[in-house]
């Protein structure tokens, strides 16, 4: 497995598109490069979580699906640098256990631009509005 933590995202619409690539990869600290130190992540609509364990702890339970994602990013909107971005993912197939997953939702993320690491996100919420 390549980590792709040194590889920062220049373009708010390829925040998203870089996730995916980091999870398809199964590369749980290039995933875990995407984010700000202090952010939110909502594994579960209406259930977020903060800090490196807690966020790190959700995303392997996604990586264990052992299941590719698709991304569509829909819509990005930037003012400086914060922006949003609305990206519809899908996750299916036969999980590990052999029964069949599908998971799909809209994202709302909020994400923050530096010039060192480039776009992460500080509020990564899959499930939107949900």
């Amino acid at each position: 497995m390549t980590s792709t933590t040194a590889t920062p995202v220049a373009s708010l619409d390829q925040l998203n598109l870089a996730f995916a690539d980091r999870f398809n990869a199964r590369d749980l600290d290039g995933l875990m490069s995407l984010n700000v130190d202090d952010v939110v992540f909502v594994p579960a609509p209406g259930h977020p979580v903060q800090g490196e364990a807690a966020v790190r702890g959700a995303l392997e339970q996604f990586l264990g699906l052992n299941l590719p994602i698709s991304m569509t990013v829909r819509h990005v909107f930037q003012a400086g640098d914060t922006g949003l971005a609305i990206a519809d993912w899908t996750i299916s197939g036969t999980g590990p256990d052999g029964s069949e997953i599908a998971l799909a939702g809209t994202t709302a993320d909020v994400a923050v631009f530096d010039e060192v690491h480039g776009w992460r996100y500080a509020v990564d919420n899959p499930f939107g509005t949900a």
